[in-house]
C-alpha cells in the first residue's frame, strides 16, 4: 500500500492519505470504518475557516496566488 503523509510546519505527521481502492477494501473488510463517513466537523474547525473567510472578504488585497506563495516559501528555505 502506498501511503502519503501530510505534515505540519514542524514536520509532525498530521494526516495520512491512502489510495481509494485500499480504503474501499478496508471498509469492506472492516464495516465499522464506514461510520467515519458520518464524521462531523467540530465547531472549532468551522470557526477557524469562517474567520479566515471573513479576513479574505475584508482584505482581498492580502490574497496572493499559489505561485507567489510557493516562491516565497522557497526563498525562506534558502
Amino acid at each position: 500500500m502506498i501511503v502519503q503523509y501530510i505534515s505540519d510546519n514542524l514536520g509532525n505527521h498530521t494526516a495520512v492519505i491512502i489510495p481509494i481502492e485500499e480504503w474501499e477494501k478496508l471498509t469492506t473488510k472492516y464495516s465499522e470504518l464506514s461510520d467515519l463517513d458520518d464524521y462531523v466537523v467540530p465547531n472549532w474547525h468551522k470557526d477557524i475557516v469562517l474567520k479566515r473567510l471573513e479576513s479574505l472578504i475584508n482584505n482581498p488585497a492580502d490574497l496572493i496566488s499559489a505561485e507567489t506563495l510557493f516562491d516565497e516559501l522557497e526563498k525562506d528555505l534558502k
